[in-house]
């Protein structure tokens, strides 16, 4: 366990304190979810939903608002079922995890989180994209890829920083912040990846890529990259970091 805070008040403004990692609940639910709306303002994952060729007549504001509309919708989904991580003095870095177990998926969550408002919002190709090719891609890979194990993992779903704050290493102890709990339980981390320079980061924490994924409904596909991270279990006094991480996930035969 790293240092962490469970209060969903907002720190004080020391500078020791803007390195600490808290946990949110709904309160801060909307700060959080504006801060990673900016930093997935030009991600193509994201915009996957807004650019389509049946928004052309929506003005910039409109497409903004959706975005922000969705980001929010997804963080107080993580507030009621998952896990939200801030670190910096205003929400400059948020993490989305969903442990192992859990899901957002059940009807209460997605009324309390406004999810289900968001299909409605969409352009008919936005719902499509979101709802018939998207989710069902992530859902489907999540389970071939980690087989077993798919119930039993923590999963980083979002990780962004505001452009202003990157560089001060806010991202690494959000995810250390979680991949130290999964050692500890002997658990995987899965994620994926929407901006091709992100993977070699991931690298650096123990995430390997499995496969690459695409979406493929608008003009030129939109790939991520699907990455695990086995569990590091500490080293005995007689173990050298050779063979100090578990066994990798296996594929039947």
């Amino acid at each position: 366990m790293s240092e962490a805070s469970s209060s969903s008040s907002a720190p004080s403004n020391g500078p020791m304190q803007h390195q600490v990692v808290r946990e949110l609940d709904l309160a801060e639910s909307d700060a959080a979810a504006d801060s990673l709306a900016l930093a997935f303002a030009h991600d193509d994952v994201a915009m996957y939903f807004i650019d389509t060729n049946d928004t052309e007549r929506w003005t910039d504001e409109e497409k903004w608002d959706m975005h922000v509309r969705i980001m929010r919708s997804i963080v107080k989904a993580h507030c009621l079922k998952g896990l939200v991580l801030t670190i910096g003095p205003n929400h400059d870095c948020v993490a989305l995890w969903m442990p192992p177990g859990k899901n957002m998926d059940d009807r209460l969550t997605m009324f309390r989180s406004g999810m289900w408002m968001i299909n409605r919002k969409l352009s008919a190709e936005g719902q499509h994209r979101f709802q018939k090719e998207f989710l069902p891609l992530l859902h489907r890979t999540k389970e071939e890829v980690l087989e077993s194990l798919d119930n039993d993992s923590w999963y980083l779903v979002y990780i962004g920083t505001k452009p202003a704050s990157r560089g001060k290493g806010y991202a690494r102890k959000l995810i250390e912040h979680v991949t130290k709990q999964a050692d500890d339980q002997g658990r995987v981390c899965y994620l994926e990846s929407s901006n091709e320079a992100n993977p070699a980061i991931y690298r650096k924490y123990g995430f390997e890529t499995e496969r690459t994924i695409q979406l493929t409904r608008g003009p030129k596909p939109v790939e991520m990259e699907v990455m695990v991270r086995q569990p590091v279990r500490k080293l005995a006094s007689d173990e050298t970091p050779a063979n100090h991480r578990l066994a990798p996930i296996t594929k039947p035969v």
